[in-house]
């Protein structure tokens, strides 16, 4: 009996830290939708942390209309859609060849590129705004979009390695004595089994590059061309800003990153029972 009940003590007391950190992480967002309804006044004077006593709907209305948001909306989208295209095609590839296939050096290849998740942007900063300039692509989206897809590529490989890695051979066997091919194999077996870790893949990838905002200040030279990030920044005036449009584009901005996850949260939680889906 006092055993149960200091596991029902200590569950009670986990379940309570659960809410705590939840109502914590939450706030935050609560807060943010709260700012982008009120005008400059409640936000620094009357009513920094409470419901809006008015709704500021035109702070969305000028966002959308005035502070050219839907630009920096689709810039935003494209890059990061076709970055995660590009990363996922390009690690999955890459992952199926070296994890499957047998040749000398794939080790140190792995090895190799996965060292790129030690490197930091920073660092490179310099010679990748060099290598782009001189390539003609500071003046395209092509230029964010290959950058942001070497970059990725580290860890997404490394997460797709570790996938196949827990994929027993002998499915892909049964499959070739049943006459498949290696392309059949690959489309037909392996992309639907690591889909949970492409979920998550997706996910983040996404998020990296839609939130990124170092290398874009400074490969991207075209207004015209400026992602999300960017033009937050560029909202705030030289004597005065609007802090509820700004709160309202920030709200927008975060739109897409929420109901990515909402899509792909049932795939995510299959990522850590992907080993054990595939035996028996």
């Amino acid at each position: 009996m006092a055993t149960r009940k200091k596991l029902s003590l200590g569950k009670t007391v986990f379940k309570i830290f659960c809410w705590f950190y939840a109502a914590i992480s939450v706030y935050p967002v609560i807060w943010l939708l709260f700012y982008s309804f009120k005008n400059n006044s409640e936000i620094f004077v009357t009513n920094p942390f409470g419901f809006p006593t008015i709704l500021h709907v035109e702070n969305y209305v000028k966002a959308w209309s005035q502070y050219d948001v839907p630009m920096y909306f689709l810039n935003s989208i494209i890059v990061s859609v076709v970055t995660v295209i590009l990363t996922i095609t390009f690690a999955l590839l890459f992952s199926y060849a070296t994890a499957r296939m047998r040749f000398k050096g794939r080790y140190l290849i792995t090895i190799f590129l996965s060292l790129g998740m030690f490197i930091p942007v920073q660092a490179i900063l310099i010679p990748v705004a060099k290598t782009v300039n001189g390539l003609g692509l500071d003046s395209t989206r092509w230029g964010l979009i290959l950058v942001y897809t070497a970059i990725n590529l580290s860890f997404a490989t490394l997460v797709y390695y570790g996938a196949l890695k827990a994929l027993p051979v002998e499915l892909e066997e049964a499959a070739c004595i049943d006459g498949a091919n290696i392309v059949t194999c690959f489309l037909k077996i392996i992309v639907p089994l690591v889909t949970p870790a492409t979920a998550t893949l997706v996910i983040y990838i996404f998020l990296s590059a839609w939130n990124e905002f170092i290398l874009a200040n400074v490969l991207v030279v075209k207004d015209e061309l400026k992602t999300l990030p960017l033009g937050i920044l560029f909202l705030q005036g030289a004597f005065t800003t609007d802090w509820g449009a700004m709160g309202a584009t920030m709200v927008i901005a975060s739109l897409p990153t929420i109901l990515l996850y909402i899509i792909f949260s049932k795939k995510v939680e299959g990522a850590m029972t992907i080993g054990g889906a595939v035996k028996g």
